[in-house]
């Protein structure tokens, strides 16, 4: 199956869209972290614990929709907040620390859209960057889904879909 690859810029003109044809950006939301957490299932048993890092944004949102439905199914959820933005900041670190340490420790790490500390549209990683057993992200990939530089981090890759139709992209998008 082929996929896009979409710019940060171009997501959110595509998101936009959707907003404007009768997709509400929460509903893509919900749709987002539903989708990431039926890949979370797909891959852990049912029950346990449940470390969920969340920025501010859209993939924060995405991750509070993973932990409600987490949290119903019977998961204990701790949700920590963390400034993700740019380069890491100290928040950002720490919590970049953590997940990497949980990892080592034989965790399964879930990246929602892209590890943090990566740039979108470039792929650079930021030391310190979350490295990832899974990155689920939606409707289209992104460049760093496919830059050498990055893309180890992301470790397997899914893209998902969210309810955004194919009307609703630009035209002359690149396919991966």
């Amino acid at each position: 199956m082929k996929h896009r690859i979409v710019t940060a810029a171009q997501m959110k003109e595509i998101e936009r869209a959707g907003n404007a044809n009768g997709l509400p950006y929460l509903q893509m939301m919900e749709n987002a972290g539903l989708a990431a957490y039926a890949q979370l299932r797909a891959r852990l048993p049912l029950g346990g614990a449940l470390l969920i890092v969340c920025g501010k944004g859209n993939n924060g949102g995405d991750g509070l929709v993973m932990a409600r439905a987490a949290a119903q199914d019977g998961w204990r959820v701790v949700v920590l907040l963390a400034g993700f933005h740019g380069s890491l900041r100290p928040a950002g670190l720490a919590a970049c620390a953590l997940m990497n340490r949980q990892r080592e420790s034989g965790a399964f790490v879930l990246a929602v859209d892209l590890p943090s500390g990566i740039n979108t549209d470039t792929g650079e990683a930021a030391e310190g960057a979350v490295r990832a057993d899974l990155t689920v992200t939606f409707d289209s990939c992104k460049p760093l889904h496919t830059a050498p530089s990055s893309a180890p981090f992301c470790g397997e890759i899914v893209c998902a879909d969210i309810g955004i139709r194919d009307e609703w992209h630009p035209a002359g998008l690149a396919q991966l």
